[in-house]
């Protein structure tokens, strides 16, 4: 418990010397640089603004309530990271969730790394860290890819050696950029897998890969079934032309959908076929949300 008020009590100190106009530090040679950058330190939230660069674009309200939550009664654990911009003002480059659940307790100061980087470097910070750390969906991390790409101008190698993942594993992310828009929703919203995607890209034209999309949703087929679809297709079979009349789930599933939801709190879809067959899907958006669905559900 002392080490922990050492240390907050350091944050301060520091902090006080950022306060400081004669100590406006810019670059890693400004004196007392050293004391700062890569250091723990008590930053006004006032002072900090969110990071144009995040890859995440949506916030689950319910999830960051439950961090709220945690950090109300724990504190912030893990600092957030920013960059200097100039005297007392700071940009997020990683933790955007902490920072906007410490907003919602009401807290004052939040404890953040100090990093001194340009536009890019900062981009480039934001991304690959989000892409290690964060739980980010499958299409938020291929649009990350391609911003390093475009932005960065890195090559697919580069990439491969920067975030730490094969050239192969890559290229499958950034394939689900060619989906239609619609499915590129559906895979956000968990309505479908990663591997469903991989399939449904091999299909060019975007209005057959809805049409099979469909049949996925309504007739609950595992990845395993949508490659096969996917071949009929190839061969000239017309496997997606079936869909409408597939497609429509039994009355009960809309019903039950609802008041799983509701019971839930959270999104949850009820697919099945004509011989009641089906399954229940429940996505959630980080571990905290899982863990208390998973105490509804069994009753703990």
């Amino acid at each position: 418990m002392a080490k922990a008020t050492k240390k907050q009590a350091l944050g301060r100190g520091l902090s006080a010397l950022l306060k400081d106009p004669e100590n406006d530090i810019q670059s890693v040679s400004d004196k007392n640089a050293d004391k700062v950058v890569g250091n723990i330190v008590e930053l006004d939230i006032t002072a900090i603004e969110v990071n144009p660069f995040q890859p995440r674009s949506s916030f689950n309200t319910e999830a960051l309530e439950e961090l709220a939550s945690s950090i109300r009664e724990l504190g912030v654990i893990q600092p957030i990271t920013v960059r200097k911009l100039d005297f007392n003002k700071y940009q997020l480059v990683s933790g955007e969730r902490r920072f906007r659940a410490s907003k919602i307790v009401g807290l004052e100061t939040i404890p953040a790394y100090i990093r001194i980087a340009n536009d890019q470097e900062s981009l480039e910070m934001a991304l690959v860290e989000n892409i290690q750390r964060q739980d980010l969906d499958p299409i938020e991390i291929a649009l990350s890819y391609q911003r390093l790409i475009d932005e960065i101008q890195l090559t697919q190698e580069k990439l491969s050696e920067r975030v730490g993942k094969k050239r192969s594993t890559i290229t499958n992310y950034m394939r689900l950029l060619r989906l239609d828009p619609i499915i590129q929703t559906g895979i956000r919203d968990g309505f479908m897998s990663m591997g469903h995607g991989r399939a449904l890209v091999n299909i060019d034209k975007k209005t057959d890969q809805i049409a099979l999309y469909e049949r996925i949703i309504g007739e609950n087929l595992s990845v395993r079934d949508t490659e096969r679809a996917v071949k009929a297709y190839q061969e000239g079979n017309g496997y997606t032309k079936q869909v409408k009349k597939n497609a429509a789930p039994p009355p009960f599933t809309k019903k039950a959908s609802k008041e799983l939801g509701n019971h839930l709190a959270a999104k949850v879809t009820v697919n099945a076929t004509e011989n009641g067959k089906g399954k229940i899907m429940i996505p959630f958006n980080s571990e905290e949300e899982f863990q208390r669905i998973k105490k509804l559900i069994v009753g703990e």
